[in-house]
């Protein structure tokens, strides 16, 4: 059995990483011209970014062609480093500073913070989490362990609803309900924090049920 904090990690970083470079790319589609100032649109005059009021994100780098091409960079490190380099030492703190530095060449503000949580959480693969194992009953870190490989489904679709879910409803098919944007948004945000705890559950009873007391 895989460690679940691991999985978690991969594949909502990819997802980080994903966002990171299509905001890239909108920037740097817009060629080499200065920004008008240190907040953005990745993607200006876009219908079908519209209703993301084309993306907002920020930049310290005067030149959009440049700020796009780091923004894809910084993101493509991101979603290597989440998916292939994730249990090397100190791997949460790099994917912290890379959503730091995501922030500030055009990765948009949504994708920075997501990542910045992933890669907290990045530094609790294979630890002991000796908090959790305190706070949290057998009974209770036995139903949130099974309930963790649900909540990530849904943890994915809610994210996947929220981009490009919500710009192709409005697009195709005009549905522009902020009611709806707001739910979507905070089920991503909720269900990724269930994910996140109920994935520590889940590798603290599969530790405690591994005849050597250790991760395989």
């Amino acid at each position: 059995m895989r460690n679940a904090t691991r999985v978690t990690v991969s594949i909502i970083g990819a997802i980080v990483g994903l966002m990171g470079i299509e905001h890239g790319i909108g920037e740097a589609l817009q060629g080499n011209i200065a920004p008008s100032g240190l907040v953005i649109s990745s993607w200006p005059g876009s219908e079908f970014f519209r209703i993301l009021a084309g993306e907002p994100a920020m930049t310290v780098v005067p030149n959009l062609l440049v700020t796009g091409i780091l923004a894809i960079f910084v993101s493509m490190m991101f979603l290597v480093w989440t998916t292939v380099f994730v249990e090397r030492k100190n791997a949460g703190l790099v994917l912290i500073l890379l959503s730091i530095v995501m922030l500030l060449v055009g990765g948009g503000f949504g994708p920075p913070m997501l990542g910045i949580i992933v890669g907290a959480t990045a530094t609790r693969i294979n630890a002991p989490l000796t908090w959790w194992r305190a706070h949290l009953s057998v009974s209770l870190r036995r139903f949130l362990g099974q309930l963790w490989p649900w909540s990530l489904v849904v943890c994915v679709i809610a994210w996947l609803l929220l981009f490009p879910g919500i710009c192709v409803l409005a697009y195709f098919f005009g549905v522009n309900d902020p009611s709806l944007i707001a739910v979507v948004f905070f089920s991503a945000f909720g269900f990724l924090l269930l994910t996140v705890f109920s994935g520590f559950a889940r590798d603290i009873q599969r530790l405690a049920d591994s005849p050597s007391g250790t991760f395989n």
